[in-house]
């Protein structure tokens, strides 16, 4: 009998026989049972072989393969046999799909503690707003089976593998519905009544968490180390290539992949070559991209199909993305409690009832503004909508006018300092030096620039020093620029200053009368 089970063709007729079993009704576990006793492990190859040949024979026809699609991952799971799978390269396309499914499982495990509420109104408000939350991370998975449908499933078409991807699209398509009937629940779930939540989340959301789990299984069971064996490094790297324009589920890669050998696509060459032409000019992709990130803003862009589509990437974001977003529905990107502000600006947008909508919000103690405006071509087209955001903290304090030259260096902008230089003044940075300068007395210099070099700021030395200074004494201070902020500072406190600029050092004076 082992002669005939390490045979794989008697493998794949005893599988065969078994799932038509359990088309007949037979129950997964009893077919498992016989599975175990009999095959032991079967070779995941030999699954996708098997539900191709009861496709192409006729023998089942794609609806029945569908309907009985979940019996066959009961019967199977935990009995298939991957001691000949490929390894899978850290930024592989199948790495990056095995860990956008380790993010829903994450996900799914802290909606297990949602599904079962008491008495309190309260809480039951409460796990709803979470289990909406939740849910619409899930349909993040779109973005996960749409790179199989449209990256994937195709070279394993032109490799005559149908029948799988063919069935397992379907399954997409039922998850896909399954979570929307969960979302649409949850938004009817106002007032609502343990009893009724209880039956909801056992005809409902369980089922909806449970498909998308089962899928993982397929996926990682048998679709991925096939696959692994199908396609080949140029294959997968054409996958990879194209991946971003679609967008991740719930996990941003950070590690590249690039099979030895391998080269930019002819697109890819004609994209870093061509120019951008737009009216009033033109720019290459590589420097439009550093326009955009260049600017003091964040911007993110939603089509007019509410998809993001598209973010800055500055030094200095004030509300952290990654491509996770990308493609995804930008109801889905924001809070349940908010969901009703994000849907009344896309509706009035679209119709033409607004062009912009301000906020302004206090975050960690700064002035962050926001604004969304409605984007329409020549026509007055919609196309879709731009949220622009900017922390005003710093410009909201200026006073005044500045008419020098000035250079913020990432040292003297933490040192809240700024170096200005100016071709049309003279040396001495006021008109003329005042008497103090000659009848007063200079208690201590202070040479600042070692300070500022090393990052500090000379601002609490002066203050220390300033407090100590008799009738008619002054305090020099030396920096390699004019001391904007602290001058100011001085006079706000009382102090008469004055500056003169020699061979680039500035000399700095504070005067107590």
């Amino acid at each position: 009998m082992s002669e005939l089970l390490d045979n794989s063709k008697k493998r794949k007729e005893l599988l065969k026989h078994m799932t038509l079993q359990l088309h007949e009704g037979q129950a997964p576990d009893e077919v498992r049972n016989q599975l175990v006793i009999l095959l032991k492990k079967i070779p995941y190859g030999e699954v996708v072989e098997v539900e191709q040949e009861l496709i192409s024979d006729g023998i089942l026809a794609d609806s029945e393969i569908l309907k009985f699609c979940d019996l066959h991952s009961k019967a199977l799971e935990g009995h298939i046999d991957h001691s000949g799978a490929k390894p899978v390269p850290w930024g592989h396309p199948v790495d990056t799909f095995k860990r956008e499914n380790q993010e829903i499982r994450k996900v799914i495990a802290g909606m297990e503690g949602l599904l079962t509420v008491s008495d309190d109104a309260k809480e039951i408000s409460r796990k709803i707003l979470q289990l909406k939350s939740a849910f619409h991370q899930l349909m993040d998975v779109d973005k996960h089976y749409i790179r199989k449908e449209n990256l994937l499933f195709p070279f394993l078409e032109k490799k005559g593998i149908t029948g799988p991807p063919k069935v397992m699209w379907g399954k997409h398509d039922e998850i896909r519905e399954k979570l929307k009937t969960a979302l649409e629940a949850l938004d009817a779930s106002d007032n609502i009544q343990p009893e009724e939540f209880t039956m909801t989340a056992e005809l409902i959301f369980r089922p909806a968490m449970e498909a998308v789990e089962d899928m993982i299984m397929k996926e990682e069971e048998i679709l991925f180390p096939m696959s692994m064996d199908k396609l080949t490094e140029s294959e997968w790297y054409e996958v990879y290539q194209q991946t971003p324009e679609i967008g991740f589920c719930l996990f941003d890669p950070v590690i590249p992949w690039k099979p030895e050998g391998a080269d930019e696509t002819a697109l890819q060459r004609q994209e870093a070559d061509d120019l951008i032409h737009l009216p009033s000019g033109s720019f290459t992709r590589e420097e439009l991209q550093a326009i955009l990130n260049t600017l003091p803003i964040d911007v993110t862009f939603v089509n007019k199909d509410e998809k993001v589509r598209y973010f800055s990437q500055g030094k200095e974001r004030i509300f952290q993305r990654s491509r996770a977003i990308l493609n995804r529905d930008v109801k889905m990107c924001h809070p349940p409690a908010s969901m009703h502000v994000v849907e009344k600006i896309l509706d009035d947008f679209k119709n033409g009832r607004e062009e912009s909508a301000p906020f302004w919000i206090q975050m960690k103690g700064r002035f962050i503004h926001i604004e969304y405006f409605a984007l329409k071509n020549e026509k007055g087209e919609f196309l879709g909508t731009l949220e622009v955001s900017q922390d005003l903290t710093d410009k909201r304090a200026l006073q005044g006018e500045q008419r020098l030259l000035t250079y913020a260096t990432p040292l003297r902008t933490e040192a809240g300092q700024t170096m200005e230089i100016t071709s049309d003044q003279p040396s001495d940075t006021g008109n003329s030096a005042p008497a103090w300068i000659s009848t007063g007395k200079t208690r201590i210099s202070i040479d600042a620039r070692p300070i500022i070099q090393s990052g500090g700021h000379p601002l609490e030395e002066v203050f220390k020093e300033s407090a100590l200074l008799g009738s008619d004494e002054m305090i020099e201070l030396i920096t390699p620029f004019l001391p904007v902020p602290l001058i100011e500072k001085m006079k706000a406190r009382g102090f008469e200053c004055w500056s003169k600029q020699e061979e680039g050092t500035f000399f700095s004076y504070f005067y107590k009368k």
